[in-house]
């Protein structure tokens, strides 16, 4: 049964939320303040976090960067109000995976961490997917990227979308192409998020000169990799 840390501090919300997510057969473990989210984090075995980002004590953004600091592989999941659309980038900046924005459906919801958790069923079931790239070694499965004795822990969506560039290099990849497989639409926001993806992996990618990720204006991006 999947474990989904939940971390919601308006009472009807998390309260309809936890049980419809229960109802689908997740053992759901609520918390109204991130900083008791934190402590049970560090007791407890998730699968994924579902993290509000007002939140009293320790905000969803502070809380989301400790996780990180122990876990690099569970996939966080930011809940956003619509308005403060900065929130969402910032979310992804710390190492969130993806943000849905309030109001949102139960069902969409559902959707978005079903897509997480079939990717990890995904990557444990498949033969080992490793790519050479220039100087580095990625191990898709174990999202780990290596350059000579110095490794990076990826997170899911980093993952994925590296995936995506090194079974598309050196070619011209349009936008929207990358945000309908990655990310299932193509929309203004879900681009910036791309943005963000781009600027991780290319901090990533900066020891070997010969790899990289070149922005083709008004197109999209080139995924540079030598022969």
């Amino acid at each position: 049964m999947p474990r989904i840390l939940y971390v919601e501090d308006d009472e009807t919300l998390s309260f309809i939320t936890k049980d419809h997510l229960e109802l689908k057969g997740y053992d759901v473990v609520h918390h109204a303040d991130g900083a008791l989210a934190l402590e049970d984090f560090k007791a407890g075995d998730f699968d994924i976090c579902v993290l509000d980002v007002m939140l009293p004590k320790v905000d969803g953004f502070t809380l989301a960067a400790e996780i990180r600091k122990r876990d690099r592989d569970i996939p966080i999941l930011f809940l956003t109000a619509k308005s403060l659309k900065e929130d969402r980038l910032e979310g992804l900046k710390i190492g969130g995976d993806d943000y849905i924005t309030k109001p949102y459906s139960i069902e969409e919801l559902i959707l978005r961490i079903e897509v997480f958790l079939r990717r990890n069923k995904v990557r444990s079931d498949v033969p080992v997917q490793e790519y050479k790239l220039g100087e580095f070694t990625f191990d898709f499965n174990n999202l780990t990227i290596t350059h000579g004795e110095e490794s990076h822990h990826l997170t899911e969506r980093e993952a994925d979308l590296l995936k995506f560039l090194a079974e598309n290099a050196n070619r011209v990849i349009k936008r929207s192409e990358i945000l309908l497989s990655i990310w299932g639409e193509d929309d203004y926001f879900l681009g910036r998020s791309l943005d963000v993806f781009v600027s991780r992996l290319r901090k990533y990618l900066k020891a070997d000169e010969r790899v990289s990720i070149d922005n083709v204006h008004g197109v999209g991006f080139r995924f540079v990799v030598p022969e």
